[in-house]
């Protein structure tokens, strides 16, 4: 399936590395991304810099999860189809466990109170994770003054006039090879082959048929007019649409799934981005628990608690099934992209446009994580929010400073800056 493979990565491995960064793949996609950084091109230096930044940018402009189709395309890198697998699908399993757990307490006893308390020191520290990470790609990208503004007026774009990510992107990189023409670099072209049409259309036919597969079957078992087959139509279009960030994909979301087909009321929703936003994954894996409780509400021919474990798997599989299918369909066109010595000049400046959109994304979990309040600027021209300074969680600061030490004075290891300040997060918790 046009795989690009490192056999110097043995399955035992590719598991090893894989199942670290699920267990750690808190913090919303600049956590994730930090993490995989962190794991894959540092610590392991399985993939250098180059590769990583080359297959940010494509997941970036990707509907759907950017840090979960990432990790698919680094696995991919590592092992072809079978280590996208291992890679997209462990980065999935831990949230799901948790959220399937989680969501069974919650419609049996309605109380989030216990996780939220397990992953109060979390946020905090991804903080930490957040800006090293950037500290380090930005080392590697920002090699001058071009770049640099590159970063910035994408920074710009996005925080405060929140700006389509298309755009900031296509138009960083038309920046960038109109620079070409009057600031010609010498580097070495790699000689990577154009992908063959019949593995694209084996792979791409194979995904499709992944994809529809559960929608096939509900219609044919369970009939077109049935709430799973219904679950299974809505989450399948919603995965296509989910540009720009999952929030706005979830407001698309928590309108149909209250309003129209009364999945589940509007306080139940931010309960589930409560629960998610607390647990391991991908924010959008919300719409699991809203999958949870409309099967659970409606769960004809089943029993609530049953129909809303299958609600659970349908929708999951409906959300993330489209992410392998890009990833497997097009990474072999994006590496030869990546090869051809005339589209480098503008992909180098697309990655330096990354750099401020994970700037972004770490503010915005800045505002997030140490702020209880924030207020929303809007205007003709504005569009950003801010925090109310009287409103800083002094604990979750603490805990920031905490992870800040241990990453950049103490050079402590991912595993014990989380497992630290996870530990005082959860002491403070069980004493207020």
């Amino acid at each position: 399936m046009g795989e690009e493979t490192s056999p110097d990565i043995s399955t035992k491995e590719l598991f090893k590395v894989w199942g670290h960064v699920a267990a750690h793949s808190f913090g919303g996609p600049a956590g994730q991304i930090a993490v995989i950084h962190k794991l894959v091109v540092e610590d392991k230096k399985i993939i250098n810099e180059e590769k990583f930044l080359h297959a940010l940018n494509f997941c970036m402009l990707l509907p759907g999860p950017e840090a979960q189709q990432l990790a698919t395309y680094m696995g991919w890198l590592m092992r072809g189809w079978f280590g996208g697998l291992i890679a997209g699908g462990l980065f999935i399993l831990p949230g799901f466990i948790s959220i399937l757990a989680l969501s069974y307490l919650y419609v049996l006893y309605n109380d989030l109170s216990l996780v939220q308390g397990l992953f109060y020191g979390l946020k905090p520290a991804i903080i930490a994770i957040v800006i090293a990470a950037l500290y380090r790609i930005s080392k590697k990208s920002l090699t001058s003054s071009f770049f640099w503004f590159i970063a910035v007026a994408a920074f710009i774009g996005l925080f405060f006039f929140n700006l389509a990510f298309p755009i900031v992107v296509i138009g960083s990189g038309i920046l960038g090879a109109l620079r070409s023409f009057f600031h010609k670099e010498v580097s070495h072209e790699e000689n990577i082959n154009f992908p063959q049409l019949s593995m694209t259309l084996k792979t791409l036919s194979t995904w499709l048929l992944v994809w529809s597969f559960p929608i096939l079957i509900t219609s044919y078992i369970l009939g077109s007019t049935n709430n799973f087959h219904t679950l299974n139509l809505f989450f399948s279009k919603m995965s296509l649409v989910t540009f720009g960030g999952a929030y706005a994909a979830l407001s698309y979301v928590a309108q149909q799934a209250v309003d129209v087909y009364g999945w589940l009321a509007s306080g139940e929703m931010l309960d589930g981005l409560a629960l998610a936003e607390t647990t391991p994954g991908p924010l959008i894996q919300v719409v699991q628990f809203v999958g949870f409780m409309g099967a659970y509400r409606f769960p004809a021919p089943y029993s609530p608690l049953f129909g809303a474990f299958i609600g659970s798997v349908l929708t999951t599989w409906m959300t993330f099934a489209p992410c392998f299918l890009f990833i497997f369909t097009f990474a072999p066109y994006v590496e030869f992209i990546r090869g051809q010595q005339q589209l480098k000049a503008a992909l180098k400046a697309i990655t330096a446009a990354v750099v401020g959109v994970i700037f972004n994304l770490s503010l915005w979990f800045v505002l997030n994580a140490l702020f209880t309040e924030t207020i929303k600027m809007k205007s003709s021209l504005f569009d950003f929010s801010y925090p109310v300074i009287s409103s800083i969680d002094w604990v979750a600061a603490g805990i920031c400073l905490v992870a800040n030490v241990m990453q950049f004075k103490m050079k402590s290891g991912l595993f014990s800056i989380l497992g630290v300040c996870t530990l005082i997060g959860m002491i403070y918790k069980f004493v207020s």
